[in-house]
């Protein structure tokens, strides 16, 4: 099996809160391809991403990590879309443009969740996302999300 490098590990200057290899207290995704035009993520949570009930994951790190496991998927793909290594050259950045998540079931906090992006559609300056979250052998959310491309300076 060929060893990958995560998305994120290709994108410098990157201080997300969620995905940044550059932010030391964030919670640092990574995000593999996992074939043409999808992304997968395997998240562990820990005890304190908990929800009221502490057995369960948080709603808004839920929010967070779908979040940031789709918009990497979109830039990554900009790069791949402008005949570029991930990284190389001028910076692409993209941004949430809208999140939508249904929440199906809660997530246990003790069991890592798993995350698959799928490209459903890409424009110059838009990507739409599907994102499932899976925990525990079921799915527990999904997410429609529209990536907004913005310039380099963002």
């Amino acid at each position: 099996m060929i060893e990958q490098t995560a998305i994120q590990d290709l994108l410098s200057d990157n201080h997300c809160f969620g995905c940044g290899p550059d932010n030391d207290r964030g919670l640092r995704i990574k995000s593999y391809w996992a074939g043409e035009g999808k992304t997968r993520c395997i998240f562990t949570p820990a005890t304190h991403h908990n929800a009221g009930p502490a057995h369960y994951l948080n709603g808004g790190i839920i929010a967070t990590v779908i979040d940031c496991h789709t918009v990497c998927t979109a830039i990554a793909d900009g790069y791949l879309q402008a005949g570029r290594d991930i990284g190389a050259g001028s910076t692409i950045w993209y941004a949430t443009g809208k999140l939508a998540i249904r929440y199906l079931a809660p997530a246990a906090i003790d069991k890592p969740v798993i995350l698959e992006a799928t490209i459903v559609e890409r424009s110059p300056r838009k990507t739409v996302l599907h994102c499932d979250l899976s925990g525990s052998g079921r799915l527990c959310a999904e997410a429609q999300v529209i990536a907004v491309r913005v310039p380099q300076e963002w």
